[in-house]
């Protein structure tokens, strides 16, 4: 089926081996999670395949043959990582996932102020250089969102924990985005850190980054993106979104397991200090002090995510042969056939916006006087395949009064059948729980 958009997705579901599955019954799956982990095409299994058949060594500290030829392959896949966003490979740091990338940043700041307490000679000696603005402490500020994901907003609870330093947020409105009224009172010039999902995975609705960056530049804080949903649905160029920091997994960018990326600015990169220590991130070892390596390796400690990031750059290849352009041009199509749908069933409600404007491929609903997990039990007797729970955001949840929803994130592999078959799954649900 080519759809309105132009995207042949027959051909490419022809990629995804699991897609020719059969589940419950023998129904083909319909597969609407991929906000939570996107499946993956063949080119990427085959690249890891060919890692370990043909390649497979320890990458920079071997002098064989094969050593040299798995560095060079998993320094190359760091540039082609980079270039999917438009940045450079020494401002690309290779981790396990976002949560982990979002963790090093709070780490930092944490392990910064730390070492500014211990004295200059200390710190120095520690990968810390003194820059003030990474030190927290009474009388400075992170501010956060309430639309944040746990790994957004966990570790800098924790960091302001050790810190002393005081933890804000951005208010949502009731459709479920951002409300910026208030915007100069809440990022103040005490503000050291601002760290901000780009796109919600409960109510989908796309931060306005403009005003965010803005107002963070004039107070001299560090302004930080989780692009968990942005990076595999959509263009990102890191150049111009004016952020000193951005991240995401590359599970969800039809990538392997295991990998993530925290893309930053090289001044901060420099300046930060180490977050995991042991090999591979070291200059020279004393028996009382080290030194550390460069970025990105200074953050890269041990055995390194070799075959995953060969996987992830495959993927990064495969999506920009396809578009991204057309991708987030696609899942607008399928968002907004899946919000006239629903339309259509009074005892269902779209939590966030109900509109095209700003909003992704997410669509989270609670059906009427159903709970969510009897909502996906239905679904998933009909071969659907979606997320239901509070998606890793309770205070989000709270602040909506719901205590969970069923959540369908369409990709480039889903079409209009797949949300016909959502939406027919939801009727379903109706029926069946109102005759009880």
């Amino acid at each position: 089926m080519i759809t309105a958009t132009g995207l042949d997705v027959a051909a490419v579901r022809a990629d995804f081996p699991i897609l020719s599955r059969r589940v419950r019954d023998n129904q083909p799956l319909v597969y609407l999670d991929s906000a939570a982990t996107a499946q993956k095409p063949r080119v990427v299994l085959d690249a890891e395949r060919r890692f370990y058949e043909e390649v497979n060594a320890a990458v920079h500290r071997g002098a064989h043959a094969l050593a040299e030829e798995a560095t060079d392959a998993y320094e190359e896949a760091r540039q082609r990582i980079a270039t999917f966003v438009g940045g450079h490979p020494e401002q690309c740091v290779l981790v396990r996932n976002a949560t982990e990338a979002l963790n090093l940043l709070a780490y930092a700041f944490s392990n910064a102020t730390a070492l500014a307490g211990a004295g200059r000679v200390a710190a120095r000696e520690a990968g810390f250089d003194g820059d003030p603005r990474l030190v927290l402490g009474p009388g400075r500020s992170i501010v956060v969102s309430e639309l944040e994901h746990h790994a957004n907003l966990v570790p800098w609870q924790q960091a302001a924990a050790k810190t002393g330093a005081t933890l804000r947020w951005l208010p949502i409105t009731p459709t479920g985005r951002l409300d910026l009224s208030d915007l100069d009172r809440i990022i103040t010039r005490d503000t050291a850190v601002v760290s901000i999902t780009a796109q919600s995975n409960v109510t989908g609705a796309i931060t306005p980054l403009v005003p965010i960056v803005e107002r963070a530049r004039a107070v001299g804080a560090f302004i930080f993106l989780d692009a968990c949903q942005a990076v595999p649905n959509s263009p990102v160029d890191v150049a111009g979104l004016g952020v000193d920091a951005l991240c995401w997994s590359g599970h969800k960018m039809c990538g392997p397991t295991g990998i993530g990326v925290l893309w930053a600015r090289a001044e901060l990169l420099a300046a930060m200090p180490p977050f995991l220590s042991g090999g591979s991130m070291i200059d020279t070892v004393e028996m009382t002090r080290a030194t550390f390596a460069l970025p990105p390796q200074r953050f890269e400690a041990g055995t390194p995510l070799t075959a995953q990031a060969i996987g992830l750059a495959a993927a990064a290849q495969y999506l920009d042969g396809i578009g991204m352009a057309r991708i987030a041009d696609h899942e607008r199509h399928l968002t907004a056939c899946a919000l006239a749908g629903i339309a259509e069933l009074p005892e269902v409600r779209v939590i966030g916006p109900t509109d095209l404007v700003d909003r992704g491929g997410v669509v989270s609903v609670i059906v009427d006087g159903v709970h969510a997990h009897d909502v996906g039990q239905v679904l998933d007797d009909r071969g659907v395949a979606v997320r239901v729970g509070h998606h890793c955001a309770w205070p989000l949840n709270r602040r909506l009064g719901i205590a969970a929803s069923t959540r369908a994130s369409f990709y480039l592999y889903n079409d209009e059948d797949d949300v016909a078959a959502f939406v027919a799954g939801l009727a379903a649900a109706v029926s069946y729980f109102r005759g009880r």
